[in-house]
């Protein structure tokens, strides 16, 4: 079991099989020691985490779902290297995209949810730079989308 696993699993997390892309895409790019990982939708082994934050979902709920993508960009990563998921070097940056009205202003809360879950797996490699924004709708409903970069040893 590699290193990150092993930490996911003190954790109670088994990385899921990498989820399929949604459309006309591929779930993941290598380009020399970068790996850029499409946008991850929130869902859990019960399915998609649908909602509007600042209409029917709490940023808490916002923030595990948030959490979940973050599960599904580290299963995408460990597909992207052929399951040598400890070739990544460090994370680099993350995006998250919050379904919510216009008034909601805590987008930022709700990517934390897997910003902390991605510093709590990978430790100083998982420190990142990032964007939080609003987003009218996502696809399919979901509550929230993210997509990463990461550098490979």
């Amino acid at each position: 079991m590699s290193r990150i696993e092993s930490r996911l699993a003190e954790l109670g997390v088994t990385l899921p099989d990498a989820p399929l892309p949604a459309a006309n895409y591929v779930p993941w790019v290598v380009s020399g020691k970068t790996v850029y990982i499409s946008g991850q939708i929130s869902q859990n082994a019960a399915g998609l985490i649908k909602g509007r934050l600042g209409a029917d979902m709490t940023v808490e709920q916002g923030a595990e779902a948030a959490r979940c993508c973050a599960i599904s960009i580290l299963a995408q990563l460990k597909a992207a290297t052929g399951g040598q998921i400890d070739r990544m070097a460090r994370l680099v940056k993350l995006t998250g995209f919050v379904n919510s009205t216009p008034d909601f202003t805590d987008q930022p809360k709700v990517i934390n949810g897997a910003s902390d879950f991605l510093v709590a797996v990978l430790g100083d490699q998982g420190r990142h730079a990032r964007s939080a924004v609003s987003a009218a709708s996502l696809p399919l409903g979901v509550a929230v989308e993210i997509e990463a970069i990461f550098e490979l040893a």
